[in-house]
């Protein structure tokens, strides 16, 4: 790889205090240097990538919660498709959920992985592992295989962790290998047959109701657990403003628990599921879309500090999976794609947070809690980087996407902000050709 040098953008770098205008030196895939008006004349052959002051250079943003649907569902999604839809929404790396089929609980699932992302050459892949052999909340999955098989973090992602007991074993167990334990917190029991989040709005459609209270009091339950035995819970998709408390009391008492909101939930009310289009299934998702307390709380703790990422829970279905009655739908929305322009738009336009705020939850925290490279643009740092184009006016076409699957609530919808690029390794891998970068993605 040959040196470059990204030169004249605004360089956002929370980690190393660093906001304004930089530069970025790469070479051989690594960050070489960043600061002011660094020499133009490289040696070997390098090159100056001209910016404006109108895009901003960010250590590379991270999804940790995506469901790439490989192995066993690839009608949905596969890694190379889910990983190009990935660079195409800025994103250089992602976490994926093992609820494939087979369950990700054993090495072999994961290793396959890792190798359909290293095939497909674009995002990074870090492999989720179960926390149950196939999720089943019965037996523990061999935690200590699937670390070394390159896993990152363990959940049951889509059914919360069975019992408090395998919830103690499985924080003790992954806390061996500084894992995370991600929790989809529900309580089952409440939850039932329920498909949207119970309240007047559920009751005036005829739907079954999810209260907000069935995920408080599983993140409670884990929180509690956490704190007797050190472990670290994640709480997963945060939704209700009960769970956002439940996360506020235990880091207030030295808890390691984080937590992550999705797009849809601090943009998004249970008021779309009687308009535009009533019971349309692009509105159902687990959590569901709650009430416009729960959403403002949501914004809140983002603006406070109290909630630590912002990721996607990208769960692509096929069009026919979902174009059924609502109470038949499969739960999900696509994300990889949206979430930067909704993202810029809504916190940061809006004034709910600044930018380096935003690279903290996208980048910075991610890589903290999945232990993970990247997250700052220190020198020796591995070279992946997200350019965002923050004014650029994008308006969501689903039928643009890069994802296999097409389920999003927001196909018409106008937003401020865009991802301009995105660099892996020190690669291009994606340019938004309408972002005016002066870039183009190398090929493989």
């Amino acid at each position: 790889m040959m040196k470059w040098l990204l030169k004249g953008g605004r360089v956002v770098d929370p980690v190393n205090g660093i906001d304004g205008a930089y530069d970025v030196l790469v070479s051989d895939g690594v960050i070489a240097k960043v600061g002011r008006d660094l020499p133009v004349s490289l040696a070997d052959g390098g090159q100056v990538i001209a910016l404006t002051p109108a895009f901003v250079v960010c250590p590379g943003f991270i999804d940790m919660h995506v469901h790439l649907r490989e192995p066993g569902q690839e009608h949905k999604e596969t890694v190379a498709t889910g990983v190009a839809s990935a660079v195409a929404g800025g994103f250089t790396a992602v976490a994926c959920m093992p609820n494939t089929k087979p369950v990700n609980d054993n090495a072999g699932v994961t290793e396959l992985i890792l190798k359909k992302a290293a095939d497909a050459g674009l995002a990074r892949v870090y492999p989720i592992g179960a926390v149950s052999r196939g999720q089943q909340g019965e037996q523990l999955a061999d935690i200590a295989e699937l670390k070394a098989a390159g896993c990152v973090a363990i959940s049951d992602d889509g059914h919360p962790v069975s019992t408090a007991l395998l919830a103690r074993r499985a924080m003790e167990y992954a806390g061996m290998f500084k894992m995370p334990l991600i929790e989809h917190c529900e309580d089952p029991s409440l939850k039932g047959d329920g498909v949207v989040h119970e309240g007047a709005m559920a009751a005036s459609l005829g739907l079954k109701g999810i209260p907000g209270i069935a995920e408080a009091i599983t993140a409670g339950r884990d929180i509690l657990i956490a704190e007797m035995v050190g472990g670290h819970v994640h709480v997963a998709h945060m939704s209700a403003w009960t769970t956002l408390e439940a996360v506020r009391q235990g880091k207030s008492r030295g808890v390691h628990v984080t937590c992550e909101v999705a797009p849809h939930h601090f943009t998004l009310t249970d008021a779309l599921l009687a308009a535009p289009v009533p019971y349309d299934t692009d509105t159902k998702m687990n959590p569901p879309l709650r009430e416009a307390k729960d959403r403002d709380a949501m914004l809140a703790g983002i603006a406070d500090g109290s909630v630590d990422v912002i990721a996607t829970d990208h769960a692509p279905h096929h069009a026919d999976e979902k174009h059924v009655e609502y109470d038949r739908a499969p739960f999900g929305i696509v994300g990889l794609e949206t979430a930067i322009p909704i993202a810029l738009d809504t916190l940061v336009h809006a004034g709910v947070i600044r930018l380096p705020r935003l690279v903290e939850l996208m980048s910075v925290n991610p890589a903290r809690i999945l232990n993970v490279a990247g997250g700052s643009l220190a020198e020796g740092q591995v070279a992946d980087i997200t350019i965002l184009a923050p004014e650029q006016s994008v308006t969501i076409d689903r039928t643009q996407f890069v994802s296999k699957s097409k389920n999003t609530p927001y196909h018409g919808w106008t937003f401020r902000g865009a991802a301009a690029a995105t660099i892996v390794g020190g690669r291009v891998v994606y340019v938004n050709a309408a972002s005016g970068l002066a870039l183009t993605a190398e090929a493989r």
